[in-house]
């Protein structure tokens, strides 16, 4: 697979701000967690045909409500990247997360209606006396590639707990094709067995989270293990190049070999 890099002063003109939901419910047959994964579409540029976390990039609308709602002293990047997790959620599956307020599956799928209409999540919280609760969101990971010559994403992962997880999902047929619920370990069967395609980032993630059989233990994980920014980079093994991730940031699985990999 041939790679570019790009100059140093371009990462930042090339970026795009993104954040993606790793959402859990409890698995109804008493297995490990399950995660929400979304195929996307095969005929979007970015990771066409993927099975990924939902998510999406962060829109100005969603920077201008992280400014109204921020306290002295918060990262407004992070901060914005916690309300774009949120509107995408609801957007792409008709999931409530990072809210507080009265939700049920018809508010949900009414809320769901009104945002795809509007594109403003403020006015969907507004009309639903909603409030956004974002540190219900904890940070896992934030990847950031730079070898690439188009469109750069700078993704800040959040995990959210739906508990049992009784609430009905439809996909967003504009970008997606196909919600499923599987442990982590189970989506990694199915890639291994080429049911899905899974991109870089979302393999090795799922290789962290599989390392766990909860939400709780997912969280305290999280909690402790710093959130560096991860830049993928190209390291030879026995003569063969490899896509690898630094050491040290919660991820047992570091790399596979750059035939392998899928990277969007």
């Amino acid at each position: 697979m041939e790679t570019h890099d790009i100059e140093p002063e371009n990462w930042l003109a090339n970026t795009v701000p993104a954040a993606t939901t790793v959402i859990f419910r409890r698995d109804p047959e008493g297995g490990p967690a399950q995660i929400l994964m979304v195929e996307r579409n095969a005929s979007l540029v970015f990771a066409g045909g993927a099975t990924v976390f939902p998510g999406g990039k962060v829109d100005p609308a969603d920077r201008e409500l992280a400014a109204r709602i921020a306290g002295d002293g918060a990262d407004l990047d992070d901060l914005a990247a916690r309300v774009a997790a949120v509107r995408e959620t609801l957007e792409e599956t008709g999931l409530v997360v990072g809210i507080e307020g009265v939700v049920d599956g018809a508010i949900a799928a009414e809320a769901r209606r009104m945002l795809i209409s509007l594109g403003d999540l403020g006015s969907v919280l507004d009309a639903y006396g909603w409030s956004l609760a974002p540190e219900r969101l904890i940070a896992f990971a934030r990847w950031w590639p730079k070898h690439r010559t188009e469109r750069i994403f700078d993704t800040r992962f959040y995990l959210a707990d739906l508990g049992t997880g009784a609430v009905d999902i439809e996909v967003d047929a504009t970008e997606n094709r196909h919600m499923f619920w599987a442990s982590a370990r189970g989506a990694l069967d199915l890639a291994a067995e080429g049911k899905i395609k899974i991109i870089f980032p979302t393999r090795l993630n799922l290789e962290r989270l599989a390392q766990f059989t909860t939400f709780e233990e997912t969280r305290a994980h999280a909690e402790v293990t710093p959130v560096a920014t991860i830049s993928p980079f190209m390291e030879q093994h026995e003569g063969k190049p490899w896509l690898m991730i630094p050491d040290n940031l919660g991820y047992p699985v570091r790399g596979e070999p750059l035939e392998r990999a899928q990277r969007g």
